[in-house]
């Protein structure tokens, strides 16, 4: 920018400097040219000078360019002038000179103002001078030539800057490029630090040029292949190196770590080629490795048995099964660091129970696991108990808690003494060497495990012990884990057993089997039943309750009971899936309320609860988020119903649960089951649904049969929920089982119908129950034509118990069209009345109320096993018994 602003200035002065240089030339040129013109002596000599020579004054000074064109006379006046008025003036000038015959130019102010001015002498024909010619030219008029010039000048002087710009910022910025941005201070620096780290680095570092010669080499490099001093520069075959170090530095190809010998030590050599981001050539690195060449074996070791901890890791524990974690622990210890592995674990431990903290006393372990060896091992055998002498290296590694290890096993007295027989029959199988490590976790004794090295291996070292530890230290805890699942799983079971029905009520309705199998990891709440109830009907229920555990199978025990008292009031089926739907939502409210920041847990359970009718044949069934039943037809046709499904029990909301009403033919199967059956990791539930549909197809089967093919086909290997499976097989009551009679709404009508009921009872041959029949049905009806309203109906049913060879039972049913539920009570001495139930309750074996839409059943069952029936003769000891002799 300096010498762009220098330069234009300098253009400015020279061409002020050239413009007035041009100026006074040209007014002497115009002067001495006009001077000299023909014409103008003559003119000056004739009668009227200015009117002659004015106007070809002024064609002269326009065709010239300049300011004016004055002829004086030597008289100083004035004979031509660019301003007419100055014409006879008489001007007083530095025109002496030139009227003594000389030329010369000046810088003079005028009548036109500060100017340059030429004046010529204008000579006669005699040789004197006449007259005086002047021209001027302004300064005012330099300067305007000046200023004309001055936009090109500063046009090219900007130009110029801007060029000299983009060729400073081009340069500038290739410069940035190449030093990374650094300025000269960061450029200083910087090499200042590299030139101290490439010389105080502890590796030799080496720059070839792409011609094989030697650029650059640090201390360390040249210490490590004792360079001479004027190494850089030379060629590198002339350096003296192993030939097969110089073919690496001369050729054209990378390494990463390869070792070359320099004289007695161990190089490890990487090389990178510098091209194509630098010229032609290489870097290389140098590290001397011949210290760690000798810790290389040993680190070998260290890397391995750290990657066999890192597998043991992933691979034992996999399950929450004792005997197969301890079946993983042995197959990791075998080929890596053992030939041979064996777990020796106390029986508690197997069953999940809590051992003992005291390890002195231990003298048993069962043998859970053997790896490494073939069947024909000396060896004990898994699930062989083991009973170890006090001075064993098993007995002395549990009682000190400590590794216990025999590097020569042929010398150990006091593993030989254990059972000399038996241990010359491992020596003779090549096994020399053992190392003991106890199982503890948590400060528990769990057992041992023995690694044994036979022949071809050397024997167990101090440092095999660390890694044994470690190992041991890892599967115990995985062993302990499994431990106490089993207990827990073994509780679980336990109280969802219990809970569950442990036998299937007699009933005449359905003949019915059953499977039920918990989950392998955990046991959750699923749960089934069958429940008789009045007039031979028999309800079937399913459940499901979401979780697994403790919680799981305490919750469906709960469930479970709530149904059984629902079912024992008769209740509509889609009544009691409503209360147990209120009673779950009362549980997740009471959980809710006693938990600890809000950790309580959704109880959520699904149900389904079917009625069948054998009478009728008519199935009443409602389901709260449960998958829906299978109907296998008497042809062997599988159905699924559309059912109305409700939301789970728990989530209702107090919404009314919808019934579905079916119609079932006799023979066909009704198939109740949960979740667990048709839904697998492998398979969705139209997949499940459609294999459970395959397994049930087919006619003539037993529900026995039925659940033995479903289970068959369906069960996976390892359930991950529980499978809880019922098959009913639909009975009807025949005509000959069932006896009816319309009863009009008079006491007369008692009689009648009772005298009927006597001979119908005869004809099934149960002329010993007939006496109390009566009894029981005259009260039934009696209080009916009382108290109730019509329609009053009586219904005998005789019913065969299925799978059973009892006699069977009798009930009897009484309906009215009143709700008025009449109830046990003990009548006073004033009262006329109510001891006709008490008769009832005495008489009957069980009896109650069901009401129907159209008003209520009074119920009454009679055994008919021989002795059932109470003894008659004793009638009025029991009637007297109702009053007391001070009342009487």
């Amino acid at each position: 920018m300096l010498l762009v602003a220098a330069a234009l200035v300098a253009l400015v002065v020279q061409a002020q400097r050239d413009v007035m240089a041009d100026a006074r030339h040209r007014t002497l040129t115009t002067a001495q040219t006009f001077a000299n013109s023909p014409g103008v002596v003559a003119a000056l000599t004739s009668a009227h000078p200015s009117a002659v020579l004015q106007p070809h004054a002024e064609a002269a000074r326009k065709a010239a360019g300049v300011d004016a064109i004055i002829v004086y006379g030597l008289n100083g006046i004035t004979l031509t002038h660019s301003d007419p008025h100055q014409i006879g003036q008489r001007v007083i000038g530095p025109y002496a000179a030139a009227a003594s015959g000389k030329s010369f130019t000046s810088t003079f102010k005028g009548s036109l103002g500060l100017s340059v001015i030429s004046a010529v002498p204008v000579r006669g024909p005699n040789g004197s001078v006449i007259a005086i010619v002047s021209v001027p030219v302004t300064v005012e008029t330099v300067q305007h030539r000046v200023n004309q010039q001055l936009p090109v000048l500063v046009g090219g002087a900007a130009m110029a800057l801007v060029v000299a710009a983009g060729g400073s910022g081009l340069v500038s910025r290739r410069l940035r490029r190449q030093t990374h941005g650094l300025g000269p201070t960061e450029m200083t620096r910087m090499y200042e630090h590299h030139d101290a780290v490439l010389h105080a680095v502890r590796e030799g570092v080496l720059i070839v040029g792409g011609d094989s010669r030697l650029l650059l080499a640090n201390d360390e490099a040249r210490r490590l292949l004792d360079l001479p001093a004027d190494a850089e520069g030379r060629h590198v075959t002339d350096l003296g190196l192993d030939d097969n170090l110089t073919g690496l530095l001369t050729s054209d190809r990378p390494a990463t770590d390869e070792v070359y010998l320099a004289a007695d030590r161990l190089l490890a050599v990487s090389k990178r080629l510098t091209a194509p981001h630098g010229p032609a050539g290489s870097v290389v690195t140098l590290r001397d490795t011949t210290e760690l060449r000798a810790l290389s074996g040993r680190a070998e070791v260290a890397r391995e048995r750290l990657q066999s901890l890192y597998d043991a890791g992933m691979r034992i524990g996999t399950t929450l099964d004792v005997k197969r974690t301890a079946e993983e622990l042995a197959e990791v210890a075998v080929t890596r660091f053992a030939d041979v592995a064996t777990v020796d674990l106390l029986d508690a431990v197997l069953r999940g129970e809590e051992s003992s903290g005291a390890a002195d006393g231990i003298t048993e372990l069962r043998r859970s696991a053997v790896a490494g060896l073939d069947t024909d091992h000396p060896l004990h055998r898994v699930r062989e108990l083991i009973r170890f002498v006090p001075a064993h290296p098993v007995s002395s590694a549990l009682a000190e808690g400590r590794p216990v290890m025999v590097e020569d096993l042929s010398v150990s007295v006091d593993w030989q003494a254990q059972q000399p027989g038996h241990a010359r029959r491992i020596l003779d199988h090549g096994i020399h060497s053992l190392l003991v490590v106890p199982l503890r976790s948590r400060g528990v004794v769990l057992g041992v495990v023995d690694f044994w090295r036979a022949k071809g291996s050397p024997p167990f070292e101090d440092e095999d012990v660390s890694f044994a530890e470690e190992l041991a230290a890892r599967a115990a805890v995985c062993i302990d884990n499994a431990r106490r699942y089993t207990r827990e799983h073994a509780m679980a079971v336990t109280l969802q057993h219990s809970l569950l029905p442990r036998a299937l009520p007699e009933q005449s309705a359905l003949d019915v089997a059953y499977r039920y199998l918990p989950a392998r990891e955990g046991v959750g709440g699923d749960w089934f039943d069958v429940i008789p109830l009045s007039g031979t009907r028999v309800a079937l229920v399913v459940g499901d309750v979401v979780g697994h555990g403790l919680h799981a199978a305490a919750t469906m025990g709960r469930l479970r009971t709530a149904v059984h008292n629902f079912a024992s009031l008769d209740l509509p089926v889609e009544e009691l899936l409503g209360r147990l739907d209120e009673l779950v939502a009362q549980i997740d409210a009471e959980e809710a309320a006693t938990a600890a920041d809000g950790q309580a847990t959704v109880t959520g359970a699904t149900c389904q609860y079917a009625v069948y009718d054998p009478t009728s044949g008519g199935l009443a069934i409602a389901t709260a988020g449960h998958p829906g039943p299978a109907v296998v037809r008497p042809d062997g046709t599988v159905d699924f119903p559309q059912l109305p499904v409700s939301p789970p029990l728990g989530l209702g909301a107090g919404l009314p649960v919808e019934t579905a009403e079916l119609t079932v033919p006799e023979g066909a199967r009704l198939v109740l089951f949960t979740d667990g059956l048709i839904e697998d990791r492998t398979r969705d539930l139209d997949a499940g649904l459609e294999a459970l549909r395959a397994a049930l197809t087919g006619p003539g089967r037993t529900p026995e049969a039925t659940c033995a093919a479903v289970m068959e086909a369906m069960l996976s290997d390892r359930p991950r929920d529980d499978i809880a499976l019922l098959v009913a097989r639909t009975c009807r009551l025949g005509p000959e089982e069932v006896a009816e009679w319309d009863v009009p709404r008079d006491p007369a009508a008692v009689a009648p119908v009772r005298a009927a009921c006597a001979r119908r009872l005869t004809e099934w041959g149960l002329e010993e129950a007939a006496f109390t029949a009566e009894l029981i049905l005259s009260e039934l009806i009696t209080n009916a034509v009382r108290h109730g309203g019509e329609p009053i109906a009586v219904r005998l049913l005789r019913t065969v118990p299925i799978g059973s060879p009892g006699p069977g039972t009798l009930i009897i049913e009484v309906s009215d069209g009143s709700s008025t539920s009449p109830r046990l009570r003990r009548a006073k001495v004033t009262d006329e009345g109510g001891r006709g139930l008490f008769l009832v309750a005495r008489f009957a074996e069980r009896w109650g109320t069901r009401y129907t839409p159209t008003g209520k059943v009074i119920w009454a069952e009679q055994s008919l096993r021989r002795g059932a029936t109470p003894d008659t003769e004793g009638l009025g000891e029991t009637l007297l018994e109702q009053w007391d002799d001070t009342a009487l």
